[in-house]
């Protein structure tokens, strides 16, 4: 049976950043991209819908939001992860990436630590790096093919180098755990113990895999809600990453406080037009076509899977619990990663994600989006397989 993410659809000449710029980013023009974290597909109907009335209206001036737009998010967060949320916690910012980095300002001074959990999204090192804050890792650990949090290294780590600022990536990007309610409670009870703010990368909380939950850091305690601030937004899910709008949650008046005060330094405001009004009609018209969409994600994990099993077994699938993201463990061809680069760009012509980018813990490994019809996904795979056998 068809599916609507079966439909290719050129991207090319459209200035997208994963498939038009392959050269000025040092890879072969005819590489077929499956790095950056957007989808292949179109976004949903309601969504095209709502922008088009938009565009169609003409007149493009500065917006706002009314309680619309906030009932349509507090509705979605209530039914799929029963999470309450209050209009006076929200924070409209340009992105994640946005978010955290002014959280990163706003609740440390430069020479402060700041705790990341790699290999993880390389954005969040560049936020503590760029603005003169210490990086300090509590490397995940790899056991049986599942990554596990080291809980005495995370401990120890926060109370000797005083780590004022957690950032949490939940669920994870690029290693797929959708982390359980005791991993998140033991992280949240030591964050709170020694006084540290998490900030919790929610973005991908929509994209769990069926068999899998995702649980909300800050619903978990009330002293969770006292510490957190929850990133959250509509990009990942329903493939509209372009159009910059997310929304931050925090319950705290104080740290709300400091973090708007941040961003009214630098100058940043909280969203475009068009990005919010796609927001609502995500949250309020999306749902059917996001459960169709991870149905369609599980058949491409379970195509890879078995196509690593026949062709490739040296390549081993980090079984992944969400996201659209594969993280591959290319250990077993006995490479460099510059060589290991060189040979998926050079000879099978696809672009993937360089696991070292991802910090300690990802020399070896590619992250591979598989957010695409299956026939790209296929043919990509073939590329793969011809490259390594050949």
């Amino acid at each position: 049976m068809t599916s609507r993410f079966d439909e290719i659809i050129d991207r090319h000449n459209t200035n997208s950043y994963k498939w038009d710029f392959a050269v000025e980013n040092g890879k072969p023009e005819d590489v077929l991209p499956l790095w950056v974290a957007d989808m292949d597909f179109k976004a949903p109907q309601a969504v095209i819908d709502a922008l088009v009335a938009a565009a169609q209206h003409g007149v493009f001036g500065y917006t706002g939001t009314k309680r619309p737009y906030f009932d349509a998010i507090a509705a979605w967060m209530k039914k799929r992860f029963d999470w309450n949320v209050e209009e006076q916690w929200l924070v409209k910012t340009p992105g994640v990436v946005n978010a955290f980095t002014m959280a990163v300002r706003a609740y440390t001074k430069p020479g402060d630590a700041v705790l990341l959990q790699p290999p993880v999204y390389p954005p969040m090192h560049a936020a503590v790096k760029n603005n003169d804050r210490r990086l300090v890792y509590n490397e995940l650990v790899l056991l049986d093919g599942r990554y596990e949090i080291d809980f005495a290294d995370f401990e120890q780590k926060i109370a000797s180098e005083q780590v004022r600022v957690f950032i949490l990536c939940s669920p994870h990007n690029p290693i797929g755990r959708a982390w359980s309610v005791e991993e998140l409670t033991r992280m949240g009870d030591i964050c709170v113990k020694y006084g540290v703010v998490v900030v919790s990368d929610e973005i991908h909380q929509d994209l769990v895999l069926p068999g899998h939950s995702h649980h909300v850091f800050a619903s978990l305690k009330p002293e969770f809600r006292e510490i957190t601030v929850t990133c959250t937004a509509p990009s990942k899910t329903f493939n509209v990453a372009g159009l910059h709008a997310s929304n931050i949650f925090i319950e705290h008046a104080a740290m709300r406080g400091a973090f708007t005060q941040e961003m009214a330094r630098a100058g940043v405001g909280g969203g475009n037009q068009l990005g919010l009004i796609a927001c609502q009609a995500a949250y309020e018209h999306g749902e059917a076509w996001l459960d169709e969409l991870m149905e369609y994600i599980k058949g491409n994990v379970e195509f890879t899977r078995a196509f690593l099993a026949e062709h490739l077994p040296q390549v081993k699938l980090i079984e992944p619990e969400a996201t659209y993201l594969l993280w591959l463990d290319f250990r077993a061809l006995g490479m460099s990663d510059a060589d290991l680069n060189t040979l998926i760009a050079q000879q099978a012509k696809l672009w993937l994600n360089d696991g070292p980018t991802f910090g300690p813990g990802g020399s070896g490994f590619q992250r591979m989006n598989i957010a695409c019809p299956r026939s790209v996904l296929e043919q990509a795979l073939q590329r793969l397989a011809a490259a390594i056998t050949a």
